[in-house]
């Protein structure tokens, strides 16, 4: 999401521009000596106060200014500016509008006005305060930012990006200003938004916003050193804070799992307090890292896709959790995941798995022929496959999906056995023998119990088949 145009930078930027020099309204009262009856030296007064942040005594002294001159657009201004710093914003508007009437050739109060109705979600309103604050002054940072901001949310592309750099032309911008643009740049496929990035890191080299969108464009790229490097400065400029907030912890830590480094992510996940600890977000995020998914963590997972119903990743863990306990139900997840992103291997690779856990093998086999032809090394591809020609007796046609999985991974005892098992089938006992032995040299007493069984009870019969001249061997070529 773009960034929106925050508050205390609103402040921040109002005082700079404001806070001026009072001889033009002194002069107005010049025969007037008295501070307490002088708005002039009461305006001055209720500045101080103001830039040293003592809100409540800066109101008063604006409140008395006004009262004893009932027109200076001056000292409506900032006394909106303070009544908008304690949030009371009904009262912080009304002020906006007393001073851009009282001073129609000024910017300053139509661009806070057009901002604040902005903030609140009334576009409509705020848009011609906006652009007339821009007709009065094309630099008012306060005027193009909140526009910009605006048109992006009305999908004005094209306008909003135009705003953005006018705004960052402005010798004031700020990083977030920078950052905006980047990201506005980047959506619309402009080169120039690296560049725009590069800006913003080089007025705050550690801010942790542009930093973590350098991140995502590394994580984008594979260059996942670099990644984890803006991570970890955002992370430390995070820190300096006086209080994280957890929807950053989690975006740390979905990052560093996203860059590879499960470590940091777990260790982000650790600080998070408790309650966070167990919300959807955070359980999707610890089930990513471990790939453990038990009956606890897909309630919360199940709750986080009713919100996001369009996350694929989301959907197809789901849909590996249900593969073998519901397929029926994996299965809708995989296709889900398909059709939202049609071109990921793993999605289509699932979705053909849990045809072949429903025991549907002819559409498992035409499925996963079809991800073979454009992804010809996807070895979950060709494992399901060999299932699904084997239950279909299309034996030769297994016994090559099988020689292909034992020549990726001829570490694997259990391929041998199914090599074996699929000669055997094919009435090759002699290469039958052979892969069965292979097996036996190879298998873990532990992990491949039952498949020695089945091969101890086999190997008299067929050796006894073999000695009678039993079957065929294969002729290769």
């Amino acid at each position: 999401m773009l960034l929106r145009f925050r508050l205390k930078a609103f402040y921040a930027l109002a005082l700079s521009l404001l806070f001026f020099s009072y001889s033009a309204i002194h002069a107005q009262k010049a025969d007037s000596t008295s501070g307490e009856d002088d708005p002039a030296t009461l305006f001055a007064r209720g500045q101080d106060a103001h830039a040293r942040g003592e809100m409540q005594a800066a109101l008063q002294l604006y409140e008395q200014a006004i009262k004893l001159q009932p027109e200076l657009p001056e000292a409506e201004y900032q006394r909106a500016n303070v009544l908008l710093a304690l949030n009371r914003l009904s009262q912080a508007e009304q002020g906006f509008r007393r001073a851009a009437e009282l001073r129609g050739d000024w910017a300053l109060p139509r661009a806070a006005l057009g901002s604040l109705l902005a903030r609140q979600g009334r576009d409509r309103e705020a848009e011609p305060v906006l652009r007339r604050a821009l007709q009065l002054n094309p630099q008012n940072l306060v005027a193009s930012v909140a526009l910009a901001d605006l048109r992006t949310r009305a999908g004005d592309t094209r306008e909003a990006l135009q705003l953005w750099r006018q705004a960052t032309e402005a010798k004031d911008a700020t990083v977030a200003n920078w950052l905006a643009r980047s990201r506005l740049e980047r959506a619309a496929g402009d080169q120039a938004a690296a560049t725009s990035l590069d800006r913003a890191l080089t007025i705050d080299p550690n801010d942790a916003a542009a930093r973590l969108e350098r991140a995502e464009r590394h994580i984008e790229a594979n260059a996942y050193a670099k990644a984890d490097e803006d991570i970890r400065v955002a992370e430390q400029a995070a820190a300096k804070g006086e209080r994280r907030d957890p929807n950053l912890t989690l975006r740390f830590a979905n990052l560093y799992a996203r860059a590879g480094n499960k470590e940091a992510a777990q260790r982000s996940l650790d600080t998070l307090d408790e309650a966070t600890r167990k919300s959807p977000e955070a359980v999707a995020l610890r089930v990513q890292i471990t790939g453990e998914v038990d009956k606890q963590s897909v309630v919360a997972l199940e709750d986080l896709l009713k919100r996001e119903p369009r996350n694929a990743a989301l959907l197809a863990r789901l849909g590996e959790f249900y593969r073998t306990a519901d397929p029926s139900r994996a299965l809708e997840h995989f296709r889900r995941a398909v059709e939202i992103e049609p071109r990921n291997v793993d999605y289509a690779t699932g979705y053909g798995a849990a045809l072949v856990q429903l025991r549907r093998y002819e559409e498992a086999a035409s499925v996963l022929q079809r991800i073979l032809a454009s992804a010809p090394d996807t070895y979950a591809a060709h494992a399901n496959l060999a299932t699904a020609l084997g239950e279909l007796k299309r034996y030769r046609e297994a016994l090559a999906e099988y020689q292909w999985l034992q020549k990726a991974r001829p570490t694997l005892a259990i391929t041998n056995y199914f090599i074996a098992r699929t000669l055997d089938l094919l009435g090759e006992y002699q290469d039958a023998h052979v892969a069965y032995e292979a097996f036996l040299a190879q298998a873990d007493v532990e992990k491949n119990r039952m498949e020695i069984e089945r091969v101890a009870l086999r190997l008299p019969i067929l050796r006894n088949q073999i000695n009678r001249g039993e079957g065929v061997r294969h002729k290769k070529n």
